[in-house]
């Protein structure tokens, strides 16, 4: 890989694209260099914005013939570090195929570039009576493409699940370059699950252009409900009792107070007074059941020890709702110079005590952290707050972050719920996984992309290239040693 590499690919890019398509000038160069985790900065070599899939899958072709390292941007709201780029690489940035190619009601699929912003799919689909539910906080302005590298999730995955469940087919730019179909419009594809594998590869496998998306049925009634509670116990406890009471409400969603602080202080939401903790509950469907289940939801909430109830009166009061919980990541920010996202994803029903950890974790080392996170499914989203020009304060919260983690996993959870391992965890994967774990799931990367171009250095905690595994002799994988692999 050398600079020489770079210029052909570039060369290139310079016939394909418009001359704004082309960025190679230093200042404009270092406007990528990072996504929403800011925390990494890597200026790449070269960034390439196509218009469509052709011009893309040439791009990677190039990219191969040269050997040189790219990686996929959408937006660039990734909280993981996935769309760092690579110093000595090409950033391909998707934000400019927008395109949604069919809305189709009748079966209701909607097909879409990878740049299209998922609320414009929603927007697209609701004169057609449907919408398409997976939402993360960042669906103004997050895209498609990156939603599927990192299947992504939202407030209402709890009932209607991820990106994965979403997604039924998308062309793939692989990384020597072709073009291929994954899945298809049918609800499940024969053979092997290869689309499965893609969602939530992280951009490490290769590049979705194209992707057929299924659409939901708008409900008939939705009613949204804030609830005060003193304490993050009481709210967990009274989700806890909602989900075993048999309701799946379309979002379960707890803030604590500094999160509620952070947010009364940017979006002015109007939470309870006092609250130690809200929790901003959705019921949507048939208008006689979401009736009965806001029956329940009340009574519950009640009896472990709400002291404040308020349903949203009209759409405009529904939307200051959610403004407080859907901006609270960057609210914190009014309240803390630097802070950390973190995510990771426990049982509901370790939620009180892990809550009590993640307090006494704080009270310690005398860091604070705002609490966000979905309850109804146990994804949890600390915000660890630091100032930076402290020193060492950035080392104490990096600490506190991974201790978090660490809880996580002694509970039975995982490191990341929704936002993907990228750079920032992938030096948490070992805590969850064997060293054979992790080569087994390099087998899966190799057989996509042998020369590791694609989004190299992500995922995985040291380099593991496909024909060498740093601390492993020549044919020590257990697969091999079953004549089942051929790599190593």
């Amino acid at each position: 890989m050398t600079s020489t590499g770079v210029d052909a690919v570039a060369e290139l890019a310079h016939r394909l694209l418009p001359a704004a398509g082309v960025v190679t000038d230093r200042a404009r160069l270092r406007t990528y260099e990072c996504d929403g985790l800011a925390h990494y900065r890597v200026t790449p070599a070269l960034v390439v914005i196509p218009e469509d899939s052709d011009q893309l899958a040439a791009i990677v072709r190039a990219c191969a013939e040269q050997q040189v390292p790219y990686v996929a941007r959408g937006s660039g709201t990734g909280l993981s570090g996935g769309a760092l780029p690579h110093a000595e690489g090409v950033l391909v940035v998707t934000s400019r195929m927008r395109t949604i190619r069919e809305v189709r009601r009748e079966d209701q699929r909607a097909v879409v570039d990878p740049g299209v912003i998922n609320l414009d799919v929603t927007r697209a689909a609701t004169p057609h009576g449907y919408y398409y539910a997976p939402d993360p906080s960042s669906q103004q302005i997050c895209s498609i493409g990156g939603n599927v590298a990192e299947n992504s999730g939202g407030a209402h995955c709890l009932k209607y699940g991820f990106t994965t469940n979403h997604v039924v087919g998308a062309d793939f730019v692989t990384p020597t370059g072709d073009t291929v179909r994954l899945g298809g419009d049918a609800p499940d594809a024969p053979g092997y699950d290869l689309l499965g594998a893609v969602v939530g590869s992280e951009g490490t496998l290769g590049i979705v252009t194209t992707v057929t998306v299924k659409l939901t049925r708008l409900p008939e009634e939705v009613r949204t409900l804030l609830v005060g509670f003193e304490s993050t116990d009481q709210a967990g406890a009274a989700t806890s009792a909602m989900i075993a009471a048999g309701i799946v409400p379309a979002a379960v969603e707890m803030m604590d107070a500094l999160a509620i602080e952070a947010a009364e202080a940017a979006v002015q939401c109007n939470y309870p007074d006092g609250a130690g903790a809200v929790l901003v509950i959705e019921l949507d469907g048939a208008a006689e059941d979401v009736a009965a289940e806001y029956a329940d939801v009340e009574r519950l909430c009640a009896e472990n020890g709400s002291f404040e109830q308020r349903l949203a009166t009209d759409p405009t009061d529904r939307a200051l709702i959610w403004k407080g919980r859907k901006s609270a990541f960057a609210a914190v920010g009014r309240i803390s110079p630097d802070y950390i996202v973190q995510d990771g994803v426990i049982p509901r029903t370790a939620l009180p005590e892990v809550l009590s950890a993640i307090a006494e974790l704080s009270g310690s080392s005398g860091v604070r952290v705002a609490n966000v996170f979905h309850a109804g499914d146990g994804n949890l989203h600390p915000l660890v707050l630091f100032d930076d020009a402290i020193e060492g304060a950035g080392e104490a919260a990096e600490k506190v972050s991974g201790a978090i983690l660490d809880l996580c996993i002694e509970h039975g959870g995982s490191i990341t719920g929704e936002h993907g391992v990228g750079m920032d965890k992938a030096k948490y994967m070992p805590r969850m996984y064997t060293d054979d774990d992790l080569d087994t799931m390099q087998l899966v990367r190799c057989a996509f992309d042998p020369a590791g171009i694609s989004n190299p250095g992500k995922l995985f905690p040291t380099p593991r290239l496909c024909g060498e595994v740093p601390g492993r002799h020549k044919g020590a994988h257990p697969l091999q040693e079953a004549g089942l692999a051929e790599v190593f």
